[in-house]
Order: C-alpha cells, then sequence, then structure tokens
C-alpha cells in the first residue's frame, strides 16, 4: 500500500572531499539521510488496481475508513463522474490554449482525485482558497467551469463571485493564498463559527515563506485550517528530492501541528483524510498538513515542455496509477455500474466540451474603460484625469476604438 516516493531517494553525492576531523560532525547528516530514505506512511483505500484495501490487515488506514463509512455505490458513480468531467473540461482548455482561444492553461491531467475526493469532503459553509490548477474543487463547489477561462483569456480578473461558493478567486502568486486562508480562518474562529478552510497550494509552493509563515501562524492561534498540498512530484522542472530533505508531510512537525501523506490518486483515500482533518479543524483542534502525493502527468502549465526534464519511464509508472481508471476498475469489479453508464458518461462529457467551446468563443472583450473604475471608493482627482487622457487616446483612432 506504498507508492514509491521521488522525496525518498537518496540525496545526489557531492564531489566534494571531506575535510579530516570532519567525521564526527557528519554523523547528524548521516542519521538525517537514514531516516530521509525511510519509506513513508500512505493512506490508501483503493489500490491502483481497484481493490478496496482490506482496513483489518492495515491498521494505518483504521483511523481514516470509518469517514468513508457512509459512501454508497452512487456515491462512487458521482466521484467518477466529477473526475470524468473534469478531466474533460481540463482538456478542452487545453485545446484551447493551443488554438490561440486562450493566453495559457494549467492541466490537472492526474490529479483529478485529489481535488475532487477533498472539494467532496467540505461543507457548504467550508472556505476554499484555490491556486490556478484546482478546476476539480471549483467543480465541486459549483462554479461553471466555463467562469474558470476568462481570466485565461484575458476579459476578467477572476470570473465569479466568491462569496456565492466560498470559493475565493484563483491565486497566481505563489503560495500567498496559504497567508489568507489562515488569517480568514483565525477570523472564523473568532467569530465562533464551527465551519473550517481549506488551502490548496503545490511542492513548489511548499518552499514558499508565505507558506512557511501561514504553518506558524495557523498553529500559533490554533487556527480551523487544512492546508492541502499535491505534491504531483514536479515544481515545473524541479523534482521534490532536489526541494526537501524529508517527506513533505513531516514539515507540520516543525509547526506543531500533524500532517498525513495520502494516496492523491485514490479519490476514496482524499476524501476520508480531508473530512478527518476538516473534522479536527471544527473541534479547535488547529491546523493540519495533507499531503496528497500524486503526479502531474500533462505540463505545469501550457508554456511549458516536461520532456525536457522527465523520464518517460516515470510517466508511464504513474498512468499505470491513473485515478479514474482505478476507479472505474472498482466499479466495474464490484457490478457498481455497466457499460451503459460509462458510454451515458462520455455523451455527457462530449456536450460539456461543446459548450466550452462556444462559450469560450463568444466571450465579450471587457470594457477599455473599466480598468479606471474601483480604484478609490470615493474617487480620484488623478484618476479621473488618467481616464480622461486615455478616452482622448482612444478616440485618436479610427472609429474612436
Amino acid at each position: 500500500m506504498t507508492v514509491e516516493s521521488t522525496a525518498a531517494r537518496k540525496p545526489r553525492r557531492s564531489g566534494t572531499k571531506r575535510p579530516a576531523g570532519a567525521a564526527s560532525a557528519a554523523k547528524p547528516a548521516a542519521a538525517t539521510a537514514k531516516t530521509h530514505d525511510a519509506e513513508p506512511q500512505l493512506v490508501q483505500l483503493l489500490t491502483p488496481e481497484g481493490v478496496r484495501v482490506d482496513v483489518a490487515e492495515n491498521p494505518d488506514v483504521a483511523e481514516f475508513a470509518p469517514f468513508v463509512a457512509d459512501i454508497t455505490t452512487d456515491d462512487l458513480r458521482g466521484f467518477y463522474r466529477d473526475m470524468v468531467m473534469t478531466r474533460r473540461f481540463d482538456g478542452e482548455a487545453t485545446a484551447l490554449q493551443r488554438q490561440g482561444e486562450l493566453g495559457l492553461w494549467a492541466s490537472l491531467l492526474g490529479q483529478e482525485a485529489a481535488q475532487i475526493g477533498s472539494g467532496r469532503a467540505l461543507r457548504d459553509d467550508d472556505y476554499v482558497f484555490p491556486t490556478y490548477r484546482e478546476h476539480g474543487v471549483a467543480w465541486c463547489r459549483g462554479v461553471d467551469p466555463t467562469n474558470l477561462l476568462g481570466m485565461f483569456r484575458g476579459v476578467n480578473h477572476g470570473g465569479w463571485d466568491p462569496t456565492t461558493n466560498n470559493f475565493h478567486l484563483y491565486t497566481i502568486v505563489i503560495g500567498s493564498q496559504t497567508l489568507h486562508a489562515t488569517g480568514y480562518a483565525m477570523g472564523v474562529a473568532k467569530d465562533g463559527a464551527d465551519s473550517a478552510v481549506i488551502a490548496y497550494f503545490g511542492d513548489g509552493a511548499s518552499s514558499q515563506g508565505d507558506v512557511m509563515e501561514a504553518f506558524n501562524f495557523s498553529a500559533v492561534y490554533n487556527s480551523p485550517v487544512v492546508f492541502f498540498c499535491q505534491n504531483n512530484q514536479w515544481a515545473i522542472s524541479e523534482p521534490t528530492e532536489r526541494q526537501m530533505r524529508v517527506p513533505l508531510y513531516q514539515r507540520a512537525q516543525g509547526f506543531g501541528f500533524p500532517g498525513v501523506r495520502v494516496d492523491g490518486n485514490d479519490v476514496l483515500a482524499c476524501l476520508a483524510v480531508t473530512r478527518w482533518a476538516l473534522e479536527r479543524a471544527r473541534r479547535g483542534e488547529g491546523p493540519t498538513l495533507v499531503e496528497a502525493f500524486t503526479y502531474r502527468m500533462g505540463a505545469h502549465t501550457t508554456s511549458d515542455d516536461p520532456t525536457k526534464y522527465r523520464r518517460d519511464e516515470e510517466t508511464a509508472a504513474w498512468e499505470a496509477k491513473d485515478p479514474i481508471l482505478r476507479l472505474k476498475a472498482h466499479l466495474l469489479a464490484t457490478g457498481g455500474a455497466d457499460e451503459a453508464f460509462f458510454e451515458q458518461l462520455e455523451v455527457e462529457s462530449e456536450a460539456l466540451g461543446k459548450r466550452v467551446r462556444e462559450v469560450v468563443r463568444t466571450m465579450p472583450d471587457p470594457d477599455t474603460m473599466a480598468i479606471f473604475e474601483n480604484v478609490y471608493a470615493d474617487g480620484h482627482a488623478l484618476v479621473d484625469e488618467e481616464r480622461a487622457q486615455f478616452a482622448a487616446y482612444l478616440a485618436s483612432f479610427e472609429g474612436g476604438e
């Protein structure tokens, strides 16, 4: 029930010789490396072959299994639909960028289980702070997929009202949303509410100072926040083995709160662990770090070429753990779904792709003067002057545009 971790590989040796008398000083480093090479625990409830893990034979998952005891076959079909529809939307967005309809796109390919599992663990009154890749979580929160594309087309700065779905706008600045989530969670606690907050980020963002500050503040103030890190093995072209010396989830120990590594390609395990962490937060037990151990099957964004830094063998090994194929195998083996279900879902996903294409290509351009609105609450003389100058500039063109 373990998945090989790139973070668990031995660090590359330096060619520098050790100076005389340094043997005793090197012992702590050797001890650290030994601990680092130990196989980290991984919460898994559904194997890559689609078989439910026997909790009696795997006591490590016993604490989390009760959090999915209520899941029915209908729920499993729903999770499968969520993942398929999210992947279809994501694939259409990637194609639209390649066709020049979007300026950029960050794909979630391969990370559907981590996002759907955690997204379905949330209550309506919980609040989400995403990065720019949480398309599956947005789906779970009821955000129209087409609203996610306006920013990437350059026609708006977000596209949805965060208060409607308790889903914040996408955050491009790496790691800053963890601070926003921590502050919001501190406010939730002061208000006496029993809701929780979740912040999403990647393995690369975990090295940002913002994230470390968020960990510290949330621990000191016992904030009801879950830090959900999707460790997809690569921070653009930087592998996890070059980002950290210990498994990522263990970083929480230094701040005084628990960390858990979960199989990020197992939608059931992600659901269970996130529910567990959210309940801790609601009970006033403070923050939790969840490391969803998964893989980014595609490029970091559409401006990236992963063939420059990744081996085909690595990608193929992770494709065998595909989260959608895993749940499909389970549904077929248990009689939870038949071919008619999958065929109907294919029709539904194609309809979504068609709608996305039509909406994106008909998105209206923004009002060129809107940039001057809402800069100051009561107006400002300099902004008024700049607005007038820009209007005159636009009027100088033929047709006034």
